[in-house]
């Protein structure tokens, strides 16, 4: 995303005045994103509906959350219990009783087929919807919502929250479609007491009206250059890139999305005092503010080794806190009907348990949820067989999902995109779930 803004602004003598106070303005404050902010050049239409993506990366178990096998033998059906849920004869693990006591409020699927159990190649298939290919870098949801519908607001239409995705096969990212539309990465913990994000927050020491100042300096500077600057046209788009940038930094709903200390006391503890909590309770501000895309990632799921400690203890609670209560604060805000909230992961684990008190990748089935946006809340959909190995009700793959994701964003069905050559590549090609329709 970083742009090398030296030679944009050099003359025979090096680094011009303008150039230099340019730098001055921005880079004083960390910005390093100006090839993003190229996607606020075109007006695109109005996107009326948001979506919040959770991912966790690593591949979390279906067996020991969501679909559980209590008649199976322990070697399958591993240490927790099953417990009812707010839906009649709906069974989760012991270990998430939140959703299992708010299950009447989102929409779970049993018959998600990943057909893939590697990592790196999960990242980019399931947060795309297409399998990775080496000749074509497909997209990820966030960066097609930033290509179709662009900036709603000054802030960026993709964000991703803390850095657990597997770029090796380009997962998470904007791919064919451009720098512009990768994600804008805030990996600072949203729990912390001293939380900011970088790029945005000016440095200690740095006021905004010092910021006013440098850029009232600059377009005195401007005035007098453009008289026998040559390259007017280029100037004034990368002048729009530039302006896009402080409009960002300087806008009241930035101040105002991250500012999440100013949310009352009993709400941040509802969402949970820990990171993965209060970057959920984050994701809701950045949507109030006009944010179209989150991704709210979660690293730690690949539970080879002691797969039940590790859920019971760490990997769990805070999401069975979290999620439940952001479907429960969107839909009291009035946002959940706007609001698609989405839970993927990898892929799902073996139902048998290894050696190590874990379980491995498995290629064949998984879970999947879904929230808001006329999603029907209390359904499950699909089933697997008596060892959680494979679907043997109501299939679906990574591109269906994907298919859904869009329909409910106002995508077109016949979704396409142009790679930097100017060839067509086609985004869809899965069916949506016509059971969330």
């Amino acid at each position: 995303m970083n742009q090398r803004i030296d030679d944009a602004y050099k003359n025979c003598d090096g680094i011009s005045r303008r150039g230099f106070l340019q730098i001055g303005a921005l880079s004083g404050l960390g910005l390093s994103f100006t090839d993003y902010l190229r996607g606020t050049a075109q007006a695109k239409p109005v996107n009326k509906t948001n979506c919040i993506l959770i991912w966790t990366r690593g591949g979390t178990s279906h067996h020991d959350t969501f679909d559980p096998k209590p008649d199976a033998p322990v070697s399958v059906r591993g240490e927790f219990n099953a417990i009812d849920t707010a839906i009649p004869g709906v069974q989760f693990t012991e270990i998430v009783p939140n959703f299992a006591k708010h299950a009447d409020k989102f929409a779970l699927l049993r018959g998600w087929n990943p057909r893939n159990g590697s990592h790196g190649t999960a990242d980019q298939w399931v947060m795309s919807g297409r399998r990775f290919n080496a000749a074509v870098a497909y997209p990820t949801y966030g960066s097609v919502v930033s290509y179709f519908h662009g900036f709603q607001s000054a802030l960026p239409p993709f964000i991703q929250l803390n850095d657990h995705v597997d770029r090796r096969f380009g997962g998470g990212t904007s791919g064919i479609l451009g720098l512009e539309h990768n994600p804008f990465v805030i990996d600072a913990d949203a729990n912390a007491d001293n939380f900011s994000v970088r790029d945005i927050t000016p440095p200690e020491g740095v006021t905004f009206e010092r910021v006013d100042r440098r850029r009232n300096a600059l377009a005195k500077i401007d005035a007098l250059q453009r008289r026998a600057d040559l390259q007017q046209d280029a100037l004034k788009a990368q002048d729009e890139y530039y302006e896009a940038a402080m409009n960002m930094i300087t806008a009241p709903e930035t101040k105002k999305a991250f500012d999440i200390e100013s949310e009352e006391d009993a709400t941040r503890d509802a969402y949970g005092r820990h990171r993965f909590g209060q970057s959920c309770l984050l994701a809701r501000r950045l949507v109030e503010s006009g944010v179209q895309f989150v991704t709210v990632t979660d690293g730690g799921w690949d539970t080879h080794q002691n797969n039940f400690k590790s859920l019971k203890d760490s990997r769990l609670p805070p999401l069975d806190q979290a999620i439940p209560q952001l479907i429960i604060d969107l839909e009291e805000r009035g946002l959940l009907e706007s609001t698609l909230v989405v839970w993927l992961t990898d892929f799902g684990r073996t139902p048998k348990i290894n050696s190590a008190s874990g379980r491995d990748h498995w290629a064949s089935t998984g879970f999947a949820m879904m929230a808001g946006a006329g999603v029907p809340a209390g359904h499950v959909l699909g089933a697997t067989d008596a060892e959680g190995g494979y679907v043997s009700k109501d299939e679906y793959f990574s591109e269906d999902i994907a298919t859904t994701i869009y329909q409910k964003l106002g995508m077109p069905s016949d979704l396409i995109a142009h790679s930097p050559d100017g060839r067509p590549v086609q985004l869809i090609e899965g069916k949506p779930i016509a059971e969330w329709m």
